[in-house]
């Protein structure tokens, strides 16, 4: 990790006691919005997507063990949420929202790379909007993009002036420590949504 994103972490403070206290209400939180199996998959999501922050903001790498697990929980979801005809259908779709979101993200990242001349985001990210996708409907992908980046460039912005400092235009910022809990949130506006 290098030294700014250290600072960083230091200022917003990851302390243990404040991550299982996030599990408690996210898992909480899913099943309240959704009760039933509907509940439970998305407290499994929450589960994930919160070890998916902690790691990525700690060690800058999103586990491709955690990736896979999304994505294998959203198959999962996909087919036993769906009427009974339309499981094959449903994994199908889901399927297909999960490889257009990781390819926008996939040429979000060539595209970064080819202006600036390094990486803009990481595979783990790329990867992780794939397993993402199988979560939210089509409406929601976009959302889940504003809310990780809005909230990714508010903590660039506001962190530092927390500590008394400017913000530095070249700190790394673990991208997926926002896109993990962007798409639980997602998730979770379409199960009150839906209800």
């Amino acid at each position: 990790m290098s030294d700014e994103t250290t600072r960083l972490s230091r200022t917003i403070g990851l302390r243990p006691q404040w991550a299982f206290l996030a599990l408690i209400i996210g898992c909480a939180t899913s099943l309240a919005a959704a009760p039933g199996a509907a509940g439970a998959f998305g407290a499994a999501l929450f589960v994930l997507t919160l070890a998916i922050a902690i790691i990525d903001w700690k060690q800058l790498v999103i586990p491709d063990w955690l990736n896979a697990s999304v994505l294998a929980l959203g198959l999962v979801q996909a087919a036993a949420l769906a009427d009974d005809g339309l499981r094959w259908s449903a994994v199908a779709e889901a399927l297909a929202r999960g490889v257009i979101f990781g390819a926008v993200l996939l040429a979000v990242r060539a595209i970064y790379l080819w202006a600036r001349g390094r990486e803009g985001l990481g595979l783990g990210d790329v990867k992780l909007a794939g397993a993402g996708g199988l979560w939210v409907g089509w409406t929601m992908l976009p959302v889940v993009i504003e809310i990780a980046a809005l909230s990714a460039l508010a903590v660039f912005l506001l962190a530092p002036r927390l500590a008394g400092k400017p913000a530095q235009w070249d700190v790394r910022l673990p991208f997926g420590s926002f896109l993990a809990p962007a798409i639980w949130g997602a998730w979770l506006i379409e199960a009150w949504l839906a209800a």
